[in-house]
């Protein structure tokens, strides 16, 4: 198991810029894991099902790409509903905050 240190949990944990924010379907969008979590928590059903089909899953995308966490990134793709994939999310949320 690959150690996380201090800094790239931190990093993790940060705002993205802008440009790189998670844009939803239905409006909402996402600088961080924790407007991730919650986001996730609240959306619709069907919004969810827009971005995590069986053919993609762009929060999986977004979490390897921007946040660059290739562990959370293969839960997500794992993630067998809405409220799994913010579980999911949520336990990372804890686990990078129990290194910072």
């Amino acid at each position: 198991m690959a150690r996380i240190l201090k800094a790239d949990a931190e990093r993790r944990l940060a705002n993205v810029p802008d440009e790189h924010a998670f844009r939803c379907c239905d409006g909402s969008v996402f600088r961080s894991l924790q407007e991730l979590q919650g986001g996730l928590s609240g959306m619709s059903d069907e919004s969810y099902a827009f971005h995590a089909g069986k053919d993609r899953n762009d929060f999986s995308n977004w979490v390897r790409d921007v946040i660059e966490d290739q562990k959370l990134a293969r839960d997500l793709l794992r993630a067998q509903s809405r409220a799994q994939a913010a579980d999911n999310v949520a336990a990372r949320i804890q686990f990078l905050a129990s290194k910072k």
